[in-house]
């Protein structure tokens, strides 16, 4: 993430100065190249020290325009105002580029955070770039233009609010066959949730909106989102390589790890699990392993690297330690049936040296090339962090074109042996050169970017952007049927072709094309000789999959005799497509009897399905009814999918099948089904609050919670509901919450006016009988010079079981209160054991005492904050308590009364934390499923807020 470690870039000699023995140096070290072009620096225009790091590069190409390339990468120019997002545009194929910046002198990217995304929407003809973000409660978006060369034409979306969200990747399915064409995607890890769960959002309509997070993977294991990538044959199958990056330090095992979507990325599952291999680095500062040791640490990398997926081949790069002292190695593995078993690891460095290999990535092109970089310190002896004159690293790459199954020699990418680029930025953790290179790839080219140290500026090394290109050789680059296709009717006879460059037509034979091992009858070039249309006699077509071949070299290209890559991908043919008929409930009807309960959901089919091929998974449920799938089955001689399905609440849902989600007996894929329906029953209600004038009943047990800005878990005497949760134990919290869920401490001083934004984690299913910067510590001189004799937290129960009462008081202080010696704020909360309406009480006594502390008074309770529950009592300034000696109320109304919408807040003060940078949580060294602050986060003293935060990398 760029906060975590932006680099700079490159800047006009004539602005800096250069130093002329590297730039003898440059020239000595100059040499052919097998790979690539020459390299373009991307980044342009003046730089003022020490704003001047440019570093973690996205590259991207329009599909429609070759010659329209896009980078994005992590830039601190505008450091100062909250931008550290930056963007170059290339409108010649990527031989020049020019970043973009608008009339404040800074990228149009305001309040985004680096973490850099560009991927391109076919439908629409549109860029979306995707950042972290500060814009409002957006905590990932970004912003999208059709016009990206004008960086005024740039406009704000948000794909996630409200998350703990880093290292995000992004998409889009621009392949016109696929059933998701038009489909983008962004993966990343909230680490508001577990151990920073690997989630996806997408969107289905061209980016006008973006899905609630679907998770990935969830447990006390936190694996890194690597990268996400789908595959270019147009099947519409998606992939995310995770990393288990063992508890991070140095030494570690990493494991790599493949998840898998076929239903548009609404569902996925976890695949493949690699053995463990050892991380690379040589050291490590925190959590992050390090490439060199300067500074006690630097170029943090954890093996990171990329996958590709081409024809249900799925290939994935990445780094880890050498044998001896070798601080990494660049290694690939590949996977022949969709992401369940890999193949032996096969290193792609071959100097047999111990220089460190490290952080590559990877691309495949249309044509199935692969083209694997990375950076690679064996040409020189050593390195030296930001010393301008001595060599370390260059741009190394490898290349396949066959699609894995071999490869050429790796050779150099680069045009010279950079330094060792230094970090001079205040703004950036130092560690920090970049995380991620993400290349791509068109029918023609491969693009690839990366950090680079050559351009010295004020005399020193400092991170660059450069960019190169390797050029595709001659391939099928359309055909008719399209890859991927469902063909229905009549079985076809006639295949097109569509070339990248004019065939000689005396090449060509109809041997050379081929339908499920059957040659064509006839071939004929078309009159530019752009395409081929191969004639069979007799359709070779199957019901079900079908594969079209040319092999390598079967014709050749009119302007130097180039032999034709390998052409080989699928479709599928059906006379009838299989789809949904009809459902019982039918579409528009109603699930009875009344919620909560579980029913029966028939789907009934035209043709049989495959019952191999369904899964509850295969259906999904939205809408305010809180269903799940918890069954299937298939009956009436597989022309029934018979789903059962629980509902909490009566309410509305919407059942949809994404298309190919199930296939019929042949594989052939469904047609997508959606339809809507009512569930009887109460709707979910929200929580009404009742004043009153009941006393605080003395508590008589100790919780032991005397701390600043800590919380502590206590057993409860019953089970409690919330909402529609049910819970047996709470984290009681010095700062005046219920955290039911999340143990949101430290941190949790900074209030909010509900729905309340994370902290550790989100606020949801807390209850706030008076959220404000307190202290329960009695220890003398703590909590900015407080003495609470007799603070803490105490509780008691009251009456009989089935009736019981458990009070939890509150005895506090206000934080930086020198002259408080005992407590000065008093309330509680009563929780009712089985109450019908889930009454609970929230009692206030004396809330007096000063404090340096700017927070606000909140009282409420929230929910599901994402679906709009929560109820707010008050949200006042600091300096303006709440009412004292009264009693609140909460309960949630019978089902006959009409359910309130949720609480406006009724005072909305700026809490000062919003107009910072947002910091970012790093795994703890050993991720467990309980949140846990991340590294960064110090319990004591605990941080307060200043006006210029320096976030710390995840």
């Amino acid at each position: 993430m760029i906060f975590c470690g932006l680099s700079k870039g490159g800047s006009e000699e004539a602005e800096f100065g250069s130093s002329s023995a590297f730039s003898k140096l440059l020239h000595n070290l100059m040499a052919p190249l097998s790979y690539g072009g020459v390299d373009v620096d991307l980044v342009t225009g003046t730089e003022t020290a020490p704003h001047v790091i440019q570093s973690e590069t996205y590259t991207g190409a329009n599909p429609d325009n070759p010659d329209e390339v896009l980078v994005a990468y992590n830039d601190s120019r505008c450091a100062n105002s909250n931008n550290f997002s930056a963007l170059s545009t290339s409108i010649d194929g990527g031989l020049t580029f020019t970043r973009l910046t608008n009339g404040s002198g800074c990228s149009p990217f305001a309040n985004t955070f680096g973490d850099p995304v560009a991927i391109y929407n076919k439908p629409t003809g549109t860029w979306f770039t995707v950042w972290l973000d500060a814009n409002g409660s957006c905590t990932l978006g970004g912003y999208k233009s059709t016009d990206p060369e004008d960086p005024n034409s740039w406009t704000h979306f948000c794909v996630h609010n409200n998350g703990g969200d880093d290292r995000e990747s992004g998409w889009a399915d621009n392949n016109p066959a696929s059933p998701f064409f038009g489909n983008m995607y962004v993966s990343w890890n909230d680490f508001n949730v577990g151990a920073g769960a690997l989630v996806v959002s997408r969107s289905t309509d061209n980016g006008s909106t973006w899905s609630s997070s679907i998770t990935v993977a969830n447990t006390g294991t936190f694996i890194r989102n690597t990268q996400i990538t789908g595959d270019m044959s147009g099947n519409g199958t998606l992939y995310i390589a995770g990393m288990d990056e063992g508890g991070g330090g140095f030494p570690h095992n990493d494991m790599n790890l493949i998840y898998k979507s076929t239903d548009g990325g609404a569902s996925w599952a976890n695949t493949y699990t690699g053995s463990p291999f050892p991380g690379p680095g040589v050291t490590a500062v925190g959590y992050f392993a390090c490439m060199f040791p300067d500074d006690g640490g630097y170029w943090r990398h954890e093996g990171w690297g990329e996958p590709a997926a081409f024809n249900n081949i799925v290939s994935l790069v990445y780094a880890q330690h050498g044998a001896g002292s070798d601080p990494g190695d660049v290694y690939y593995i590949r996977s022949t049936d969709g992401g369940v078993t890999f193949g032996a690891p096969f290193l792609l460095n071959t100097d047999g040296g111990t220089r460190p290999q490290w952080q590559p990535n990877l691309s495949v092109s249309p044509a199935g090339t692969l083209l694997a970089t990375w950076y690679d310190a064996r040409e020189s002896a050593t390195c030296t962090k930001g010393d301008p004159n001595t060599p370390c690293y260059r741009m190394w790459s490898r290349k396949s074109n066959d699609n894995g199954q071999s490869w050429l020699p790796d050779d150099m990418l680069s045009d010279v042996v950079t330094p060792l680029p230094g970090q001079s930025d205040p703004n950036i953790q130092p560690t920090y050169a970049g995380d991620y290179d993400y290349g791509a790839a068109l029918l023609t080219k491969h693009i690839t970017s990366w950090t680079d140290g050559r351009v010295p500026i004020n005399s020193q090394s400092q991170q660059d952007t450069f960019t190169d290109r390797e050029l595709v050789g001659f391939s099928v680059t359309t055909a008719d049927p399209a890859c991927g296709s469902l063909v229905t009717g009549t079985a076809p006879t006639t295949f097109t072709v569509n070339l990248s460059d004019a065939v000689n037509p005396g090449t060509v034979d109809p041997s050379d094309f081929s339908v499920n091992g059957t040659p064509a009858d006839t071939a004929t070039p078309a009159g530019d000789n752009l395409s081929i249309t191969f004639t069979f006699t007799t359709s070779p077509v199957v019901s079900g999959s079908n594969t079209m071949h040319i092999p390598q070299d079967a014709f050749t290209r009119q302007s130097d005799n180039q032999g034709i890559f390998e052409f080989q991908c699928t479709f599928n043919y059906t006379q009838v497509q299989l789809a949904v008929t009809d459902t019982d409930p039918p579409v528009g009807g109603t699930f009875t009897p009344p919620a909560p309960g579980t029913y029966t959901y028939d789907v009934n089919w035209n043709v049989p399905v495959d019952p191999s091929s369904v899964a509850i998974t295969d259906l999904q449920l939205s809408g305010n009814a809180g269903g799940t799938v918890t069954a299937v089955t298939v009956i009436n001689g597989n022309m029934t999918t018979e789903f059962t399905l629980s509902f909490t609440f009566g309410g509305s849902v919407t059942a949809h099948i994404a298309a190919g989600a199930i296939t019929d007996g042949d594989g052939n894929p469904s047609a997508d089904f959606s339809g809507d329906y009512t569930v009887q029953g109460c709707p979910p209600s929200q929580y009404v609050i009742t004043s009153g004038t009941d006393a605080i009943v003395p508590g008589t047990d100790d919780t032991g919670n005397h701390i600043d800005d800590g919380d502590t878990m206590i057993p409860l005497p019953f089970s409690f509901q919330l909402y529609d949760q049910t819970y047996t134990a709470v984290n009681v919290s010095s700062n005046g919450r219920l955290d039911f869920v999340v143990a949101n401490e430290p941190g949790g001083y900074i209030s909010a006016c509900l729905p309340a934004p994370p902290n550790v984690g989100p606020y949801d299913f807390t209850i706030f009988p008076t959220w404000t910067d307190q202290c329960t510590d009695n220890t003398p001189g703590n909590c900015g010079g407080d003495n609470c004799t007799g603070c803490g937290i105490f509780t008691t129960v009251e009456g009989p079981v089935g009736s019981r009462i458990f009070d939890i008081e509150w005895r506090t202080v206000l934080y930086a209160d020198p002259a408080a010696t005992s407590p000065t704020v008093h309330y509680e909360v009563r929780l009712f054991e089985g109450d019908p309406n889930l009454k609970f009480e929230v009692v206030y006594g004396d809330l007096a005492g000063n404090s340096g502390s700017p927070q606000m008074w909140v009282g409420g309770v929230q929910g599901n904050s994402g679906a709009g529950f929560f109820t707010q009592d008050f949200c006042n300034p600091a300096g303006d308590p709440p009412p004292g000696n009264v009693s609140k109320s909460y309960e949630i109304p019978p089902c006959a009364s009409p359910s309130p919408t949720p609480t406006a807040p009724p005072v909305s003060p700026t809490p000062t934390a919003t107009a910072t940078a947002p910091a970012t949580a790093t795994p703890s060294a050993t991720p467990t499923a309980t949140p846990t602050a991340p590294p960064g986060h110090s319990p004591t003293p605990r941080p307060r807020p200043t006006p210029h935060p320096r976030p710390t990398p995840p």
